[in-house]
């Protein structure tokens, strides 16, 4: 049976090894898979990334915790195959009055709602992240 909503199952993956402690989970790997991972080490949620190149690539995470607990307290799936979430510049969602992030698909790349924001760009609010 093919995955349905691979980067819900990423979200998923990253939830349950945080719940029982783990400090890395390995996944299949892809190219808007890599685009979220990098948003998420460069807003300091996770440690580091790496991609297996093999026959499947593979992506690991490593996961960062703050005094035992995990960084990352929510992580929110927006934009599904059902039900797509698009919006413009200027309805961009603030993630708990901007402590938080929203990881935006444009046209310019993956990026945070605050760099799609400065950038000027809208498009598909992915997921977010507290």
């Amino acid at each position: 049976m093919t995955m349905q909503d691979p980067l819900a199952d990423m979200l998923t993956r990253i939830r349950n090894a945080q719940q029982v402690g783990k400090t890395s989970v390995t996944m299949p790997s892809s190219k808007i898979k890599k685009s979220v991972a990098e948003v998420l080490k460069a807003e300091g949620y996770v440690v580091d990334y790496s991609v297996e190149e093999s026959v499947k690539p593979q992506l690991t995470i490593e996961l960062k915790y703050f005094e035992g607990k995990p960084v990352i307290a929510e992580l929110d799936r927006i934009s599904r195959p059902g039900l797509r979430s698009y919006t413009g510049k200027d309805g961009l969602p603030s993630v708990r009055s901007g402590l938080g992030i929203a990881i935006v698909s444009t046209s310019k790349g993956v990026m945070t709602d605050r760099a799609a924001r400065e950038a000027g760009v809208g498009g598909e609010v992915l997921c977010t992240v507290f």
